[in-house]
């Protein structure tokens, strides 16, 4: 076999060699590797194959393993390679330190493929080679796949939604968590994989370069993509608590979801249909415009916030989201005005929507009717892109110099 760093070679098969020294030993001396019987069709009667769970026999001897001289100079190794670096900043390191982050992410995954392809401690140094083979790859390769996985509550979808950005919605398959994470199970949300809003995941896909030596800012991205999916379906959409980071396949982290959007709001579950996922995908598309307007931010911040607020906080926020909106200097009473001519089709709508609009500002607890109006403000206007330039042409249109904006939303969910 052609191997590329000799001297790593050496070290992670002594290292492979020394822990199935360990592992066997404890095995000889009546330590049990827990296992499972998985059905195969055999035609007339069913066929039954044993498989050894040796993951979970060897994350449970996790620290005695990572003790071992031969997994110190690994890891001293590793460490020696520039192209093991990403590995040393995973977010899995049991003792936060690279040499914890390089444990958890090379030399278990490691070990554990190894004994899984040997069925057991019995060593062949065939499948060595060939586990290896796969681990300089993904060192020394031109480019990486990276993805993080949340579970998804809230919301439930029937087919595979993209969100863009890297960023997509789909049904969880059955035990793909637990697969690569043994602890993931008592991580998931309550009743996880069981009820129709519990069944999906929210995932982001990406390709890394050689020279790209951090993960992406997933807990940050998929917020976003929470937000998205909050604006266009007004469903009570919560991530996580947990993200799940993969690298080339292999496990790679586990990093908490931020709390606004692991936090599941009230409200009634709904489903993700094409129509909403194509205006998420919108939406999420133009939130990130929001870091170039303050004023756009601060109103996706107090909407965002308002929906997890008893009153009077609930209806305060609320305010204060459509006056950063729609209002900037002339204040909430513009807004208002602004708000009821944006969404407004027919002038009797806009009336209405006035008036629900100025009992929101004359301190009246908001409706559900009027939460749902600011959110569909917010949506209009990350629609539109340029929210100054929408707050002239709602102006002008006021005035009787132009055409009232088009709406973009022909259905509200």
């Amino acid at each position: 076999m052609a191997v590329r760093s000799p001297h790593l070679y050496r070290s992670l098969r002594l290292f492979t060699l020394g822990s199935f020294a360990l592992l066997s030993r404890e095995v000889d001396a009546g330590a049990e590797i827990p296992f499972s019987f998985e059905e195969h069709d055999g035609g007339n009667r069913p066929l039954y194959n044993y498989r050894p769970l040796v993951g979970n026999y060897v994350d449970t001897r996790a620290s005695r393993i990572a003790a071992l001289p031969d997994a110190l100079v690994a890891l001293e190794e590793l460490q020696r390679e520039p192209a093991a670096a990403i590995y040393a900043r995973a977010h899995a390191g049991g003792d936060g330190s690279d040499n914890g982050a390089l444990v958890r992410t090379v030399l278990l995954p490691l070990l554990t493929d190894v004994a899984e392809r040997c069925g057991g401690f019995d060593w062949d140094d065939a499948v060595f080679d060939h586990v290896y083979a796969e681990l300089e790859r993904s060192l020394f390769g031109s480019r990486r796949a990276y993805a993080a996985v949340a579970p998804l509550v809230g919301l439930g979808a029937g087919s595979q939604i993209d969100l863009g950005r890297g960023v997509r919605v789909r049904v969880a398959a059955a035990g793909e968590l637990a697969a690569s994470w043994p602890d993931a199970v008592r991580l998931l949300p309550p009743a996880f994989g069981r009820e129709p809003d519990r069944v999906c995941v929210l995932e982001l896909e990406r390709p890394l370069e050689k020279a790209e030596t951090a993960p992406p800012d997933a807990p940050a991205e998929l917020a976003d993509a929470v937000t998205a999916l909050r604006l266009a379906t007004a469903a009570p959409v919560a991530a996580g608590p947990i993200l799940f980071e993969r690298l080339d396949w292999r496990p790679y982290g586990i990093r908490p979801v931020l709390p606004i959007a692991a936090t599941q709001p009230p409200g009634e579950a709904s489903r993700l249909d094409e129509f909403r996922g194509r205006l998420g995908a919108d939406l999420l598309a133009r939130i990130t415009t929001a870091d170039d307007d303050p004023d756009l931010a601060e109103a996706l911040d107090r909407w965002e916030l308002s929906l997890f607020a008893s009153e009077p906080f609930r209806s305060e926020q609320l305010r204060e989201s459509l006056t950063a909106l729609l209002g900037g200097s002339d204040g909430l009473w513009a807004a208002t005005v602004r708000g009821a001519l944006l969404l407004g089709e027919t002038a009797r709508d806009r009336a209405d929507q006035l008036e629900r609009l100025r009992a929101l500002g004359a301190g009246e607890p908001a409706k559900p009717s009027t939460l749902d109006l600011v959110r569909r403000a917010l949506v209009e206007t990350l629609l539109h892109g340029d929210r100054p330039a929408l707050v002239a042409a709602l102006d002008e249109s006021l005035l009787g110099l132009r055409a009232r904006p088009t709406g973009f939303l022909t259905a509200v969910a």
